[in-house]
């Protein structure tokens, strides 16, 4: 029984676990310390040099468990102790180097940052390279090449660089939380801070005090998760943790296509703010676009919005794929209505922290949205979604929408309004390739998750997206 992708996946999910099963028996203070030895519990270690520094490194991985260091404000931090294996970072000669007499990479290097040996071997000055690639392009052999780590692969932003101590570093200021680095990183350096903690102090103090209702608010893209179980097994599982009750957030997203499509027939031009990773992005790095964003709150917040509305008493935890959501619920247009924010990952160690074995539970119903609103988990979805919003309310607006699969593809579709050469008036912004069912908290990524979804959506009950937000009415 498969549940995670890769290995490092699995190892995050042994603290998480372990740190809630703590949490759940009050006892998390007193055992803290004793974590890492029951996860490495033998004398030798498989993954690093000695068994005290994987203790190390387990560690750091339970205190961003519990919450991460407080004086960051990214949810997403590298622990430098893990981050030592990868080589250097940037230009370096390989082997193929000939030795030729052409010395092209020479001649192109406007640093003096090349320089040759005896043999006419090529050699680069770090100190002198400022990584512009003009060598590795010239060379007849292409014996130059370009050693980037895998977390600077993943950021396609740029938001990565490599300190002085030769560990990976994120600058805040870039960073949009989308976790690309933290499932491409092959040692689990980089992690996405966790407020599992928060969740377990909910679910407790609803069941001691009675005083409020902690609602469990599932993304659409759970219908691709947790492939060894049925989806109704899933939403019991979650009651049987302690939950109230279960609501998609794909009924948020009904309420947020509906409302999107008046907006763009209104303004002629926007572009999407459900995916905050995107959001982000527009405001760092194309601050003049800001003013398309939309102003409707994001399917979870307007969703939570409405749950408090409704209910005082209420509670809300959002649980998708997302890293990026744990720092939209931080903002102060969101944090009224979202309590805490959970990632797929966190919860399967949830569930086994409480010994919770959902395929062996029976099938709850989950039935909130619409087609329309349980397809936003992939790309297209959320155009789809409010090309029909715009149908349902006779609004008579020529659509002309440009799904981006990614945040290569965003910044693509974003540069070209910029310059005012977009033949779209509505851009969808997705910064995880896939959509939402590529966000770094999924147990597992993959092409048949979008499958999957749109499996999901046409079980809807709802078949139209007024048909979903009348019950709201």
């Amino acid at each position: 029984m498969r549940k995670f992708d890769t290995k490092v996946q699995y190892l995050k999910y042994k603290v998480l676990r372990e740190v809630a099963r703590e949490a759940w028996n009050d006892t998390l203070l007193e055992k803290v310390l004793e974590i890492p030895t029951t996860i490495v519990p033998g004398k030798t270690s498989t993954m690093r040099c000695c068994v005290y520094k994987e203790r190390a490194i387990l560690s750091e991985r339970v205190k961003i468990a519990m919450g991460g260091d407080k004086e960051n404000p990214n949810v997403i931090e590298v622990i430098d102790i893990a981050c030592d294996e990868c080589p250097a970072a940037g230009y370096e000669v390989t082997d193929s180097c000939r030795g030729c007499l052409a010395h092209r990479c020479e001649d192109v290097c406007k640093r003096g940052a090349i320089s040759f040996d005896r043999n006419h071997v090529a050699h680069i000055d770090k100190s002198k390279c400022v990584e512009c690639g003009q060598c590795a392009k010239v060379c007849p052999y292409s014996a130059i090449v370009n050693r980037r780590r895998p977390c600077q692969n993943a950021c396609k932003i740029k938001a990565i660089s490599i300190n002085e101590d030769n560990a990976a570093t994120i600058d805040n200021s870039k960073c949009t939380a989308c976790g690309a680095c933290v499932y491409q990183c092959p040692f689990g350096a980089i992690m996405d801070k966790s407020y599992i903690l928060d969740v377990v102090d909910l679910i407790k103090k609803s069941d001691n005090n009675k005083k409020y209702k902690v609602y469990a608010m599932v993304a659409p893209s759970i219908s691709s998760q947790f492939t060894y179980a049925k989806l109704g097994q899933v939403i019991k599982g979650l009651k049987d943790l302690g939950f109230f009750t279960v609501v998609e957030a794909a009924l948020g997203a009904d309420m947020v296509a509906q409302s999107e499509s008046r907006e763009l027939s209104e303004k002629g031009f926007l572009t999407s703010s459900c995916c905050p990773a995107f959001v982000t992005y527009v405001k760092s790095a194309f601050p003049d676009l800001e003013q398309y964003i939309s102003h409707n709150l994001s399917p979870m917040a307007i969703l939570a919005k409405y749950i408090k509305d409704t209910d005082s008493s209420a509670k809300v935890v959002f649980i998708g794929p997302c890293t990026a959501k744990k720092a939209e619920a931080q903002l102060e247009e969101v944090k009224p209505y979202v309590d805490a924010v959970m990632t797929f990952e966190e919860l399967q160690a949830l569930f086994d922290s409480k010994d919770v074995d959902i395929t062996t539970l029976e099938e709850h119903v989950l039935d909130n949205a619409s087609y329309f609103g349980r397809i936003f988990a992939r790309s297209g979805g959320l155009s789809d979604a409010v090309a029909q919003g715009l149908k349902e309310q006779n609004i008579d607006f020529d659509l002309e929408a440009i799904s981006c699969d990614g945040i290569e593809e965003c910044k693509m579709a974003l540069l070209k309004k910029n310059k005012n050469v977009l033949d779209a008036n509505f851009i969808e912004g997705m910064a995880c390739s896939g959509g939402c069912i590529g966000g770094a908290g999924c147990l597992t990524h993959g092409e048949k998750n979008k499958a999957e979804v749109d499996k999901y959506g046409r079980e809807a009950f709802e078949k139209t997206i007024l048909d979903a937000v009348s019950v709201l009415k």
